[in-house]
């Protein structure tokens, strides 16, 4: 007990075990009554009592950006059998459907981290989605999300929606039909899939063909309630969805909420991770956002916002710099008064 170090040695000891209790004792361990009376009662960090971040980053990538988004490893699995089947079956990718810059011209998408691109961040969204359902480890699910239970129309769910897998297109849809009625932005998109991987972690469930549209119902109402300045009411999900009731939209917001434990905080570095992410999804999967020529009219348009940009940051450090100017003389100020008195 205590600082004292103790194990069950066999008569066979081993050399190993026996240089190991010498490391042991040579590495005294501290504990409370090695604890001098000045520094007063032994309380141990915050810090040290927390899972290590390495653990926290692997358990939570929607909470750390350096962690792997769960969508982007479930697709690696695809994408490595298409690479091998076309090496193996020595397929050629055929007519280059990709455009590359050249001296003459310079091909940019109009998606950037903080305006993307609409209908692709969309799309790559629902990719996503579909990975997440055709990878999925299990069936684990909560009754809140079940469409059998709470269905979302009046039509008769199929005896086998809870083992058809949905097609890409089938989510694409859905989603698309969400975000053009409520007038959603591409940001949103991009939360919504973050407060997906989330409740996929925090509850411990998987998304699968029973409770897909609930959870992505579910995490676009959210999305929408914390991102947009304008946000959409329940109610108006009512008329999107005909044949939902309000009172089941409220139901489902507040399990997705405890689910998530009330954690609808974003930081920028986690949605940048997203955003590059599903960029990277796009591109494991021929979905290319729209490219287009470099005109001077759009040239001048970045120089612009370049120049701003580096304006913006040069008065930052300008008024920083005062701030740590204005410090160092009052403390000089003290300093004199002190002096003087």
């Amino acid at each position: 007990m205590g600082g004292s170090v103790s194990c069950c040695i066999s008569p066979g000891e081993s050399p190993k075990i026996h240089r190991r209790e010498v490391e042991l004792e040579e590495c005294p361990i501290t504990t409370t009554e090695d604890v001098s009376e000045d520094t007063g009662t032994y309380l141990q960090h915050i810090s040290d009592r927390e899972l290590p971040d390495e653990l926290a980053q692997e358990a939570n990538p929607s909470d750390h950006p350096r962690a792997s988004t769960l969508f982007l490893n479930k697709s690696q699995t695809d994408v490595r059998e298409k690479r091998k089947s076309n090496y193996m079956n020595h397929m050629s990718p055929g007519l280059l459907t990709k455009k590359y810059s050249s001296c003459s011209t310079i091909f940019i998408d109009d998606s950037t981290v903080s305006q993307p691109n609409l209908k692709s961040t969309i799309k790559c969204v629902a990719l996503a989605i579909y990975y997440h359902i055709k990878n999925r480890d299990s069936n684990r699910s909560l009754d809140i999300f079940d469409e059998k239970k709470h269905p979302l129309s009046r039509e008769k769910v199929p005896d086998d929606y809870s083992v058809v897998d949905p097609e890409h297109k089938l989510i694409y849809r859905f989603i698309r039909t969400l975000f053009s009625s409520a007038q959603l932005t591409a940001e949103c998109a991009i939360v919504t899939l973050v407060y997906l991987e989330r409740l996929l972690t925090y509850a411990e469930m998987d998304i699968c063909p029973s409770n897909w549209k609930r959870i992505v119902l579910g995490a676009i109402l959210l999305a929408s309630k914390v991102w947009d300045d304008q946000a959409v009411w329940n109610v108006d999900y009512c008329q999107i969805l005909k044949d939902i009731t309000v009172e089941d939209m409220n139901e489902m917001e507040r399990h997705f909420l405890e689910l998530l434990q009330f954690n609808i905080n974003v930081p920028a570095s986690v949605y940048a991770k997203y955003y590059f992410d599903l960029r990277s999804l796009a591109d494991d999967n021929n979905l290319s956002f729209p490219l287009e020529p470099l005109s001077n009219k759009r040239a001048q348009k970045l120089e612009a916002i370049s120049r701003l940009c580096e304006d913006k940051y040069k008065d930052l450090s300008k008024s920083a710099m005062r701030r740590s100017v204005s410090a160092d003389n009052l403390v000089g100020i003290k300093n004199s008064q002190a002096v003087l008195s």
